[in-house]
């Protein structure tokens, strides 16, 4: 993998790049739908493509539980077992681990836990996380990395990053024996900055390839998530790619933008949209409602994808009502189409040098409602 930037805006941190990987390109800033099970829900790998996505996120907890790596291993890895031919990114499950607070046991050498699916034991270590990735044949790795919650206990948040970065140097060694794909290195810390600068200083001097930004979205307010994120970005090197975990929403994914960031992934577009729930460029709407019953206008009227083109919000309201499958379908493919063309509106407005003033009027208009 080799990452390049291709524009660096004036006076900022945002940068549009290209991520060159075995399996294609990657224009930055970028957003990876989730496909949690080797799917993304509702899609064909073909449709989810067809959105603008060029890179996808699946993990590696979850596809450790069920099917199996052997399995998936078998059948010629992740990308010939889903039918995905792009890069592929997957989470170690440190998240996931963090999830299952009343099922779980952290030590200095790993994490015991119960599957939430039948209760059975199973034991993550570094070594064995990198293990399950290189059977997946992920072209992105990540490392275990212990995650927290927001608020937090005092000293919690130093704990978790000092065991984060113990189990990176670990997971980092047995890569570079035994691993395939690139690795990247994950930066805790918390919420505080101070934290979150050194976390990424340290993270950075064992030279990953990538570095990731967990412990975001887990109830924090905008502006804690904000500062800790342009601390960390700070201590990054800036030839390599960055990229913050489970952040979709549109405000903070386009701040995020405006602080350094490359990559994000987030399940929110594709969750909301089995609700009903569209992304458009002046907030969302939840066509459920009742007075789109008779709307025959556009789902996003500045929205271009074939879903808009073709259906009206009382057609999805319909379909939703009568709980048809295809109603989840199209809002998803709606929803991964916003989120892919307002990251190629971002890619294009940081290449032309304009960026802050494309963000703040997206951000104006995201803000009004229909």
């Amino acid at each position: 993998m080799d990452f390049e930037v291709v524009r660096q805006a004036p006076g900022s941190a945002a940068r549009a790049g290209r991520l060159h990987t075995s399996r294609g390109e990657v224009e930055t800033p970028a957003f990876m739908p989730v496909g949690t099970n080797a799917t993304v829900k509702a899609l064909t790998p073909d449709e989810v493509a067809e959105t603008g996505a060029q890179m996808i996120l699946a993990n590696a907890f979850h596809l450790y539980l069920r099917p199996g790596p052997e399995i998936i291993a078998r059948a010629g890895g992740l990308h010939a077992f889903m039918g995905w031919t792009g890069p592929i990114l997957t989470d170690s499950g440190g998240y996931q681990v963090y999830s299952l607070a009343k099922m779980r046991i952290v030590d200095d050498e790993g994490v015991s836990f119960r599957s939430p699916i039948d209760g059975s034991p199973h034991r993550f270590t570094p070594e064995g996380v990198v293990d399950i990735q290189r059977q997946l044949g992920s072209d992105i790795v990540m490392p275990l990395d212990v995650c927290m919650g927001y608020p937090h206990g005092p000293g919690e948040d130093r704990a978790a990053m000092e065991q984060t970065l113990r189990w990176a140097v670990r997971s980092r060694e047995h890569h570079a024996r035994s691993g395939t794909g690139v690795l990247f290195g994950i930066v805790q810390g918390g919420f505080d900055p101070a934290l979150r600068a050194e976390a990424a200083r340290r993270t950075a001097a064992l030279e990953f390839q990538g570095y990731a930004l967990g412990g975001f979205s887990v109830g924090e307010p905008r502006e804690v998530m904000m500062e800790a994120i342009e601390a960390a970005v700070t201590e990054l090197p800036p030839a390599r790619p960055r990229y913050v975990m489970g952040l979709g929403d549109t405000p903070n994914l386009l701040e995020a933008v405006a602080r350094g960031i490359d990559l994000f992934d987030c399940a929110l577009p594709t969750r909301v949209a089995r609700t009903g729930v569209l992304l458009t460029r002046s907030g969302r709407i939840n066509v459920r409602n009742a007075r789109f019953r008779g709307d025959l206008s556009p789902p996003d009227p500045d929205c271009a994808c074939r879903v808009c083109a073709r259906t009206t919000r009382a057609y999805l309201r319909h379909l939703f009502a009568a709980d048809e499958m295809l109603g989840p379908r199209l809002a998803t493919y709606h929803n991964l189409a916003f989120m892919g063309n307002l990251l190629r509106e971002a890619r294009s407005a940081l290449r032309e040098d304009r960026y802050e003033h494309w963000m703040r009027g997206a951000l104006a208009r995201y803000a009004s409602q229909w």
